[in-house]
């Protein structure tokens, strides 16, 4: 029987048809845009998911046809109810597969949704290809025209996929949210243990910029203003002094107002001189990114005022303009410092709350008692 078995199969290929031909795959029908670049212009998609809201800045200028395919498939409500089926911890998360709408496919998610596109990588990449933000399509391992509706967002910057994938868009807005989502525990394939949803994606116009609070106001307008700084030893009431550094106190409101100042201790107590806060590096909880973005050197704004009891102003360092947003109060006098930091600020009520911080037993300048600014209130005067 052995030796009938090559005879055996000769046969059987002799007997197929020559002619026969197995049937080519199809090839991919793709997508046309229905709109101009022009029409897509000034367009963001908010994404709504289980975990919060992020916004993506389309890039129809560079990758036209998947910024329209975005639009058709939101518009379509086509994104409703998938997942983020692959997360890797700060450093891309991945979704968009209709597949994850079904529990029973697991196996298959990733493969959804695909052969739609072709490549748009850009005749020249641009700058921030792959950083931080950036949002590109997905393709299939070696084709390049396989792209669908799958996405991945880089939650860190990705130089290493420069040229290989089509950025299609950018995050503006809830990027803390995209970071959450890549630290979701997951499996070893990046599947995440827990359901992470897109609830809806949503298409809109670019909103116009917000307006820079406190940035439009006068200096008489500023002057109304007052920090209510809750401390766990009492309140101090700060009067606002824009007639003495207009910029230092639009900057102080606004990381006030922010929640910057929230949480932090009075790290330096000098007796018979000052007590200092504000510092981030002795921030109980970490800075939001949205926070991170407020904290840059001040310009001086030195004035001769002298530096007397009550009165608040900027720390900085050696450079004149490295004061971040750490201040001072001097509770004795600090003549020796006039002319050499921005004064902003001075003591309206709770003075007393000052001389009591600065009568803890201390470490060298470091109080030995954690005393901490719980928040900074701001308000307007007889608010």
């Amino acid at each position: 029987m052995l030796k009938l078995v090559p005879f055996i199969l000769f046969l059987l290929a002799q007997a197929r048809p020559p002619q026969a031909k197995l049937p080519a795959p199809a090839a991919p029908t793709f997508f046309t845009s229905p709109l101009s670049v022009d029409q897509m212009k000034g367009k963001q998609a908010v994404v709504e998911t289980t975990m919060g809201t992020f916004v993506i800045q389309l890039l129809p200028e560079r990758a036209p046809t998947h910024v329209a395919y975005m639009m058709k498939l939101a518009t379509d409500g086509a994104y409703t109810g998938t997942l983020f089926h692959r997360v890797i911890r700060y450093g891309i998360i991945q979704g968009g597969d209709p597949l994850t709408k079904d529990p029973s496919k697991v196996a298959q998610y990733g493969t959804g949704a695909m052969n739609q596109l072709k490549a748009e990588f850009g005749a020249t990449p641009t700058p921030d290809d792959y950083s931080r933000g950036a949002v590109a399509a997905v393709l299939a391992p070696g084709k390049p025209d396989s792209a669908g509706a799958q996405f991945f967002i880089c939650v860190t910057d990705q130089k290493g996929l420069q040229g290989q994938y089509t950025v299609f868009g950018k995050i503006v807005d809830g990027m803390e949210v995209v970071e959450q989502i890549s630290a979701v525990p997951a499996s070893a394939n990046g599947l995440p243990d827990t359901r992470v949803e897109i609830k809806s994606v949503t298409m809109r116009d670019t909103p116009p910029p917000p307006v820079v609070p406190f940035s439009t106001e006068r200096v008489a307008e500023l002057a109304q203003y007052r920090a209510v700084l809750q401390t766990t030893k009492g309140e101090i009431v700060l009067k606002m002094r824009p007639d003495l550094a207009p910029e230092t106190v639009r900057h102080f409101l606004r990381m006030s107002q922010a929640g910057i100042y929230d949480v932090t201790l009075v790290h330096r107590v000098v007796k018979g001189f000052v007590i200092q806060t504000g510092s981030v590096a002795f921030r109980t909880t970490p800075l939001s990114p949205k926070q991170q973005e407020l904290i840059h050197g001040m310009a001086p704004e030195f004035t001769p005022t002298p530096n007397v009891p009550g009165i608040v102003s900027m720390a900085r360092g050696e450079d004149p303009a490295s004061a971040t947003g750490s201040f001072f109060i001097c509770t004795g006098e600090c003549r020796a410092l006039d002319s050499q930091y921005t004064v902003f600020a001075e003591v309206e009520s709770g003075m007393d709350i000052a001389k009591a911080i600065e009568a803890v037993a201390v470490n060298g300048e470091a109080p030995v008692e954690p005393i901490t600014v719980t928040r900074v209130l701001v308000r307007r005067a007889g608010l």
